[in-house]
């Protein structure tokens, strides 16, 4: 009993705070837009019996997706978001691999005040730390102010309200989300791997290739996961440090729900946006189920 409770627990948590939420958009995607709260229909009327579940299941159709097919907007919202989350999540690794590498190679006495430096951040609001960016990247920011006075440039750039300043504020919000998973890789590194790599004739930078790079795969590829999915999705920082002029499909989610009050479509949206994120993990998980049974 005790083992079935434990088996029946994550299950349970997955059906509570995944599947039920899920099946309610996807229903209000399938609905039609109504003056009423909640703003859409057809609403399920229990009291009707079998006619009215058979009547409410008649009403539901695809007329919502199919609009999102037809309409630019929204196409070109989606790629644009993929390109900006892939390009931020290469970025992202890009600074923090090095970090992490350094963590975990730094002196034991130092890893926990590494530690706390890198998770620091978030102890303070992260709209606050959004804010804060638009104060330094601004024409008469701190960014330009610094660039001015080394004498670096001679007028001061636009940054904010480009697609630069989103891609500056994903990478430093999502960077401790790449450094720890791929830090907890690095730190169980056996560094008698290396130094047979390098016993063998590699040079460093070879047994780095060759062996670290490898052997931490599973932290890279959990820390692209956690930075890219919020990426994707990402809504407060395209809009503040954005502008107008970056299309990202948060932006849209947000425009259809609380300025259109087109829930049916927004709904649709954030499906469609669900299914990008969930075929790719799919993908991922069963490359890896390959790969032990390979082993095995």
């Amino acid at each position: 009993m005790r083992r079935l409770t434990l088996i029946a627990l994550p299950y349970l948590w997955l059906l509570a705070l995944f599947l039920v939420p899920f099946l309610i958009v996807l229903k209000i995607s399938l609905s039609d837009v109504a003056l009423a709260r909640p703003p859409y229909m057809p609403q399920l009327d229990l009291a009707a019996g079998w006619e009215g579940i058979t009547s409410f299941f008649a009403e539901l159709d695809f007329e919502n997706f199919t609009f999102l097919a037809t309409d630019d907007l929204y196409w070109k919202a989606y790629l644009s978001s993929l390109k900006i989350a892939l390009i931020s999540t290469l970025l992202t690794l890009m600074v923090g691999y090095p970090m992490a590498y350094g963590m975990a190679r730094a002196a034991p006495e130092w890893r926990p005040t590494l530690l706390m430096l890198v998770i620091l951040p978030f102890w303070t609001s992260f709209l606050i730390r959004v804010y804060s960016w638009m104060g330094i990247l601004s024409t008469d920011g701190a960014l330009n102010q610094l660039l001015l006075g080394l004498g670096l440039i001679d007028a001061p750039l636009t940054i904010l309200n480009t697609n630069t300043a989103v891609y500056i504020g994903i990478v430093y919000t999502y960077l401790p989300f790449m450094i720890l998973p791929i830090y907890a890789a690095l730190e169980k590194l056996d560094a008698s791997l290396l130094e047979a790599a390098e016993d063998l004739g590699c040079s460093r930078l070879a047994a780095f290739w060759l062996v670290t790079v490898p052997l931490s795969r599973n932290g890279i590829v959990a820390g692209c996961f956690l930075v890219f999915i919020p990426a994707l999705g990402e809504f407060v920082i395209p809009s503040l440090l954005g502008g107008s002029d970056t299309l990202m499909i948060g932006k849209v989610l947000w425009e259809e729900f609380f300025s259109n009050r087109d829930w049916p479509v927004a709904s649709a949206v954030a499906v469609i946006l669900l299914l990008i994120l969930i075929v790719p993990i799919i993908l991922f998980q069963r490359s890896e189920e390959k790969a032990r049974e390979a082993e095995q």
